[in-house]
């Protein structure tokens, strides 16, 4: 059976510490989800996340804080446009937008990082490994 590779860059100040505390909650959440920590999901360049899927990854997951409660002001909105510009990009890459996502994970929201890697990971199961489009990416 198809396992994906799904990278997951979380803000170290919420999403980040959502995953920690999901951790030590010893809530179960799927072990396909690999999490680099940044200082702001707002710091995330766009060349990152088309590396990501380069290098071998079925699925992205942005994760920052709610909007309106960044620590360096508005990081998150930054990600929201680019999150917009991204989907676009993924696209001319052949590869289904559907495999990024952004979720805002606060701090104590343990449960939602458990349920949001859960979810994406039977996502990106049910759309299968990257496939060849038009001579490009292709994994798997």
């Amino acid at each position: 059976m198809f396992e994906p590779k799904i990278v997951a860059f979380f803000c170290n100040w919420c999403t980040y510490t959502a995953a920690d505390l999901a951790g030590v909650s010893r809530m179960k959440y799927s072990p396909n989800v690999r999490i680099i920590r940044v200082m702001c999901s707002g710091r995330i360049d766009p060349e990152l996340i088309v590396k990501a899927f380069e290098k071998g990854a079925d699925g992205v997951i942005i994760g920052g804080c709610h909007p309106g409660d960044c620590h360096y002001q508005n990081g998150n909105h930054k990600t929201l446009r680019r999150y917009k510009l991204l989907k676009g990009l993924v696209e001319q890459f052949d590869i289904e937008w559907e495999r990024l996502r952004l979720e805002w994970i606060s701090a104590s929201e343990g449960e939602k990082v458990q349920r949001v890697s859960n979810e994406f990971t039977e996502q990106i199961r049910v759309l299968g490994p990257i496939q060849m489009k038009g001579g490009r990416v292709v994994h798997g």
